[in-house]
This record gives C-alpha cells, structure tokens and sequence, in this order.
C-alpha cells in the first residue's frame, strides 16, 4: 500500500509532476530515489501501526522487516547506480538537506541578499562619485591653477567613471 505519489512534486519543485524524469542513468537514479522515498514512509507507517493498534496480530512484527528490507533494497540500487554516475554535490547542500532547509529555498535566499548587498554597494559607489565630483568642482573653483588635474580627459576613464 503506497500512500506517496511517485509522480507528486513539491510545490517549488522544479519539476512539473507531469513531466517524465530524465531519459538514461539519472532519469532511473530519480525514480529509485522516489521508489527510496516511498519505501521509508511505509516502513514509518508500518512501525507506527505496528506500535499502536496491530501490536497484538502475530505477523505485525514481519511487516516492519519486510519493509526495512525494502529499504535496505532500494539503498543497495542507488549505491550501485551511484558508482557510474559523476555529479558532484556540494557537501553544504547535503548539511542543508539534512537540517531540513530546501536547498531551492536558500539558493533563492542567498539570491536575494546578494542582489540587496549589491544595491547597497551599488549606492556607495554612486555616493563616492557623486562626492568626487563635487570635490574636484570645489577645488577647481577654488584653486584654479589645478583645475586641470579635477577634470581628467573624457576619453580616459577611471573604475568610478560613467
């Protein structure tokens, strides 16, 4: 009795559930992974019921090996997959998982706060240029003999020039 959709996805999956999986290795490495999934949660339910209300039956205790069996299959395939196929993951993104934070989620974050740093940085260079080029008109006014070296040639641009 399966009670997860192979085919359900995650709502910032990015992946429709409509779409078939990836032809060749990976394609069959997702659906064991999903075959994985499902596996654990029927041997969580199946614990679970055995625990509560189908302790007393005397083939209770069968089904919770059956399905840790199945598990057990399910991680056999995918280490024996794993041999012939060489995406690296980070090891940050592992940690993620495993503090059960969604890596899409913190990938977007991480997007975010760098778009926002950069428009911080963005508007202290603006500030920095707008400042020396009220800087340079002040000295230029103020110290003409030295106007020359405030207004450098247009065709000569600095890192800060526009």
């Amino acid at each position: 009795m399966s009670f997860l959709d192979a085919n359900a996805h995650a709502p910032d999956s990015p992946r429709s559930s409509q779409s078939p999986p990836p032809s060749g290795l990976q394609g069959d490495l997702e659906l064991e992974l999903h075959g994985l999934a499902n596996a654990l949660y029927n041997l969580g339910t199946t614990v679970i019921n055995d625990s509560t209300k189908e302790r007393d039956k005397p083939e209770g205790g069968k089904q919770v090996g059956l399905r840790a069996n199945e598990v057990v299959h399910h991680l056999t395939t995918i280490d024996d997959m794993a041999q012939n196929i060489r995406t690296m993951i980070p090891f940050q993104v592992l940690q993620d998982i495993d503090n059960t934070r969604n890596p899409m989620q913190l990938t977007k974050e991480r997007l975010e706060r760098t778009a926002t740093e950069n428009q911080f940085i963005n508007g202290k260079i603006a500030a920095i240029d707008s400042y020396r080029r009220l800087l340079n008109e002040a000295l230029a006014k103020n110290f003409p003999e030295t106007a020359e070296y405030f207004h450098p040639n247009p065709s000569i641009k600095g890192p800060l020039d526009t």
